[in-house]
């Protein structure tokens, strides 16, 4: 019979050890250092954010409270408070951001040949999402991180696989840091398909999309001047999905260009909001009710920032460095990849927070973590041999 340990220890394997030692060495995160690895401080912060530990203390106590179990996690023992702080503002944060990228890598392959990449819109490409989100700081506190007078903030980018809705790409920036420095850096493989909003309207950087092959679909901005270059003919079922025009369009800004990319136009009434929505995309043969069903899915990635915020230590922090501040960023990204991860692994039906607030509660339970996503209320196996005597019930 196969040996079960704790299921925090389950979810740490899906780390190996040999490739995150590679990290730290390429990283160079252990100089100086002594005693204290890598390894325990993300033990430690995963901890952190799948325990809901709300400071150092917390986090130092809750794994001491579990010292039996410490072994199966890899860790002699419970880390101590200033070996975490002071790790947490020294060693390097992109260690944990590799670490990111190589687990979304991995879960994606293990998905796919699993069949189960989620709910999604079915289309022949690679759909994304791109957005950032505000995370606020105290401004006496985090006085590095200045936003406004009174305010300070950090900026996450994010680009999300909606194969699952993971986190594919992230990038943390002092809250000033405007969308579009970060998206015009943004590499995309040919023929992926990527929406957002109109914060990220830059004619250039369309043009740099099409280019790539890349394509897009946005909300066009009010001001935006086109000139129309072909109107198309509308069918009884676009009008009846709500389309009101279609057309082909290039901005008056490089009409004279005469390699200027031709862009669509598709003017949509949301007769739920009682509203006219203006698409743009640079794809000249989506169906029209199709472009506007692409940037309905953009809501997704707002949906991932409300559940990163709701249930995962990303407003409040265990340290004031930007080091340690980032490092929590990058550990709560990988713990909500874990989550949504065994989210689509199971078949039992998982809502987020539902499996968020039970894995809390089962961190340190010997089940097998595989058959408990699939059974979470299934009664453990009982031991081999007869009960004690004092523990046999007498009628």
């Amino acid at each position: 019979m196969r040996r079960v340990c704790s299921i925090f220890s389950q979810i740490l394997q899906l780390f190996p050890r040999s490739e995150f030692e590679q990290l730290v060495r390429e990283h160079r995160a252990e100089r100086y250092t002594k005693g204290f690895s890598s390894w325990g401080q993300f033990v430690g912060m995963l901890f952190c954010q799948l325990g809901q530990a709300k400071s150092l203390r917390e986090i130092h106590e809750g794994l001491r409270a579990s010292e039996g179990k410490l072994r199966h996690l890899g860790l002699r023992g419970a880390p101590a408070r200033s070996s975490l702080a002071y790790a947490n503002q020294h060693r390097p944060h992109e260690l944990f951001r590799d670490l990111l990228e190589r687990l979304y890598a991995r879960c994606l392959k293990e998905l796919g040949e699993l069949g189960r990449g989620g709910k999604r819109l079915k289309l022949p490409y690679k759909l994304y999402s791109l957005d950032a989100t505000v995370i606020s700081l105290c401004a006496e506190v985090f006085d590095w991180a200045g936003f406004r007078a009174t305010k300070g903030a950090l900026k996450l980018h994010l680009l999300l696989d909606h194969d699952g809705h993971l986190p594919a790409y992230a990038v943390v920036t002092p809250g000033r840091r405007h969308e579009l420095r970060v998206a015009r850096r943004l590499k995309l493989e040919r023929g992926a398909l990527v929406v957002f909003d109109r914060g990220y309207t830059d004619y250039e950087w369309f043009r740099a999309l099409s280019e790539q092959g890349v394509w897009f679909v946005t909300r066009l901005k009010r001001n935006a001047e086109c000139l129309v270059v072909e109107r198309r003919q509308l069918s009884e079922a676009e009008r009846a999905a709500g389309v009101v025009a279609d057309e082909v369009v290039v901005f008056w800004s490089e009409a004279d260009d005469g390699e200027a990319p031709f862009y669509r136009r598709v003017r949509y009434w949301d007769a739920e909001g009682e509203r006219e929505l203006v698409f743009l995309t640079n794809h000249l043969e989506l169906g029209a009710p199709v472009v506007a069903e692409v940037y309905r899915q953009r809501w997704q990635i707002e949906l991932f920032f409300k559940a990163l915020k709701q249930h995962l230590r990303v407003k409040t922090f265990v340290g004031t460095s930007a080091n340690a501040l980032k490092t929590q960023i990058w550990t709560a990204l990988i713990a909500m990849l874990v989550i949504k991860y065994l989210q689509l692994r199971s078949q039992f039906g998982w809502s987020l927070s539902r499996l968020v607030a039970l894995l809390r509660q089962q961190l340190f339970v010997y089940r097998d973590l595989w058959r408990w996503i699939e059974s979470p209320f299934e009664a453990p196996p009982e031991p081999p041999g007869e009960l004690p005597e004092q523990l046999v019930m007498r009628w």
